[in-house]
C-alpha cells in the first residue's frame, strides 16, 4: 500500500480539500476568462508589487523551512512552513481582489520574449493547480503526525510550489517590463 494511500480519517477531509479546490479554481477560471473589470473602482495598481513581494516571500520561507527541516530544527520549519502558507494564501485574496477591479494587464513584448513569457505563465498556472490541495493535505499529514505520507508528498510539492512562487515574481517584472501602459 502506497504511503499517500487515504484512510477512513482521511475521506472527509479529501471531500473538503476537492470541494475548496474545485471552488477555487472555478471562481478564478471565472475571473480570469469570463468576467470583465468594472471601470470606476479603487485604483490598486499597487497590488501588483505587493502580491510579487507576497511571491517571493513564499519562495524564501519555503527554502529557509527546507533548510530547517534537513537539519531536524522542526520547530523553526513549523514557522516557515505556516509563513509560506500565510503569505502565498494572503497572495491568492490580494490577487483576486486586484484582478477583479482591474482585470488582466496584457502582455505587449514581441519576438523571443513573447514566447519565454507565455512558455512561464502557462506553466506557472497550470503548476499552481495543485498547490492548494497539496499545501492542505501537507498540514492534515503533518497535523495528524504522518510523516511519511508528508514527506512523500512535499518531495513533489515543495518544488512545484518554489517554482510557482519564483516564476510569479517574474512574471511581475515581465509585465512592469512589456506589460500594457498604465491607465
Amino acid at each position: 500500500m502506497s504511503t499517500l494511500a487515504l484512510d477512513r480519517r482521511d475521506r472527509g477531509f479529501a471531500v473538503f480539500v476537492a470541494v475548496v479546490s474545485v471552488v477555487a479554481l472555478s471562481f478564478l477560471f471565472w475571473l480570469l476568462v469570463w468576467r470583465t473589470a468594472t471601470p470606476g473602482g479603487a485604483d490598486l495598481r499597487f497590488l501588483p508589487a505587493v502580491n510579487a513581494s507576497l511571491n517571493a516571500t513564499s519562495a524564501l520561507l519555503l527554502a529557509v523551512g527546507y533548510y530547517f527541516v534537513r537539519h531536524k530544527q522542526i520547530q523553526k520549519h513549523q514557522f516557515c512552513m505556516v509563513g509560506a502558507f500565510a503569505s502565498s494564501a494572503v497572495f491568492l485574496v490580494s490577487y483576486i481582489i486586484y484582478h477583479y477591479t482591474h482585470g488582466d494587464t496584457k502582455f505587449m513584448g514581441a519576438g523571443a520574449i513573447r514566447g519565454i513569457y507565455f512558455f512561464i505563465l502557462i506553466s506557472h498556472i497550470v503548476l499552481s493547480v495543485p498547490i492548494v490541495p497539496g499545501a492542505l493535505f501537507s498540514f492534515w499529514f503533518a497535523g495528524t503526525k504522518r510523516f511519511a505520507p508528508h514527506k512523500k508528498l512535499n518531495r513533489v510539492l515543495l518544488p512545484i510550489w518554489l517554482y510557482v512562487s519564483v516564476t510569479g515574481v517574474v512574471i511581475f517584472f515581465l509585465l512592469r517590463a512589456f506589460g500594457q501602459a498604465a491607465a
